[in-house]
């Protein structure tokens, strides 16, 4: 129970910096933001499960070749990677 609302707590704080970033790049007013909804962000085992037929390799390259947007969290290359499910689902529907 305490691990699972640990990692909640961990995706609430995701989602609250992506909603600054987003902020601060953007050009809409902060109304508008705020009803946007929240960016889901998913492991690289977690996009696998989501897409069948999907590698983990193949979701690290998307990352490595910026084809999808992701935020590494933790320090150097050891950090866990997590890509927004929006982008990977629109580079996979061709959107891209």
């Amino acid at each position: 129970m305490e691990e699972h609302k640990m990692k909640r707590n961990q995706q609430e704080i995701i989602d609250r910096i992506l909603d600054l970033l987003t902020e601060l790049v953007e050009d809409e007013p902060a109304e508008k933001q705020e009803k946007a909804q929240p960016t889901e962000m998913l492991t690289v085992k977690e996009c696998t499960e989501a897409v069948k037929e999907l590698s983990e390799h193949t979701v690290r390259e998307l990352v490595t070749q910026g084809k999808v947007h992701y935020i590494r969290t933790g320090e150097g290359k050891r950090g866990k990677i997590l890509v927004s499910k929006k982008s990977l689902l629109d580079y996979l529907n061709g959107a891209a």
